[in-house]
């Protein structure tokens, strides 16, 4: 199967960071011999392209053509919120989705979606400070001011910044797997989750390993035993510790007490059972030690914001 076709549009004025994460999500310097994504950068104006103040100046080597072609199209930034982009480029963009194309839109890249139409009657993301000018300016746009980004047929906008990282690692896991996204985002020295606004796809952060030697041999007891019922009075036996000072020790070395660090493994197991196994809701549940579906669903609704169901057919697709 051939890599999906990324294509980021950069314009006169492009903000260096914003260009810079979608590039490296979907290059190859991450992944070196293994290209997940075909990237072309395209040309959405003038060039040479110059940063707003930066001094950096680009030659995106493709122009809107290339876009006729692109499973994915990413407007990373956009350089002025009253300013409208070129009708050529609004028309690109629909055409694209109507094909079948996602189109996301990072931090203000949300207003070029906004301006092309695309997002009336849909959930959006943007930058926290400019939320009060975007609703004034598309009040048919339903903008989730709580949401590290927001996927609405498609049509995928990001809050500010750093959240463009968020939205790039899930596309990766939409078109890779859980596996892949999480190694990447080991690679970029960031976590595969950030507290804070709407969880929704992204996975919660659970500690692999600590610096201390003793948890890491418990953490891997548990992990392979996660089915089984856990107590602190048999888990401070295990490391032959009294309970208070194992509460102490587990607390210090993983940030989590150990109620919440079960939680979370089990949920994390659970997303890849999903994705990687045919098994009932039941089965699944009685292998992360949940105990039954219903449990199961409350917890990964709560901490993910959908449903088991609609994790698998997200993540799994056609590929089990």
């Amino acid at each position: 199967m051939p890599s999906p076709i990324v294509a980021v549009v950069t314009f006169d004025q492009f903000s260096p960071f914003h260009c810079a994460v979608p590039c490296l999500i979907f290059g190859d310097m991450m992944m070196p011999g293994r290209p997940l994504f075909e990237l072309r950068l395209c040309a959405g104006d003038a060039i040479p392209q110059p940063a707003s103040s930066q001094g950096f100046h680009i030659h995106p080597p493709h122009g809107l053509e290339a876009l006729a072609e692109a499973n994915i199209i990413i407007i990373p930034f956009w350089r002025d919120p009253a300013e409208r982009p070129a009708q050529p480029l609004l028309d690109a963009l629909v055409t694209a989705h109507d094909r079948g194309a996602q189109v996301v839109g990072l931090c203000l890249g949300t207003y070029v979606l906004a301006y092309a139409g695309l997002l009336e009657g849909r959930r959006a993301s943007t930058h926290w400070e400019y939320e009060q000018d975007f609703m004034q300016r598309f009040p048919c746009v339903r903008l989730d001011t709580n949401a590290l980004y927001v996927d609405d047929e498609r049509l995928i906008t990001s809050a500010g910044t750093a959240a463009g990282l968020d939205c790039c690692l899930y596309l990766v896991r939409q078109h890779h797997g859980s596996q892949t996204a999480n190694k990447l985002a080991r690679r970029l020295v960031v976590p595969p989750h950030r507290e804070g606004g709407q969880a929704q796809f992204i996975e919660q952060p659970v500690p692999a390993s600590t610096r201390d030697a003793r948890m890491n041999q418990l953490l891997d007891h548990l992990r392979a035993h996660l089915a089984q019922p856990h107590n602190l009075d048999n888990l401070a036996e295990h490391c032959l510790m009294s309970r208070r000072t194992f509460t102490r020790r587990f607390q210090q070395a993983t940030g989590l007490s150990v109620g919440d660090w079960l939680l979370a493994e089990r949920l994390r197991r659970s997303q890849e059972l999903l994705e990687s196994s045919s098994h009932s809701m039941e089965r699944i549940a009685k292998l992360v030690g949940l105990k039954t579906a219903t449990s199961l669903r409350q917890h990964f609704r709560t901490r993910f914001g959908v449903s088991p169901s609609e994790w698998r057919r997200t993540f799994r697709g056609d590929r089990v």
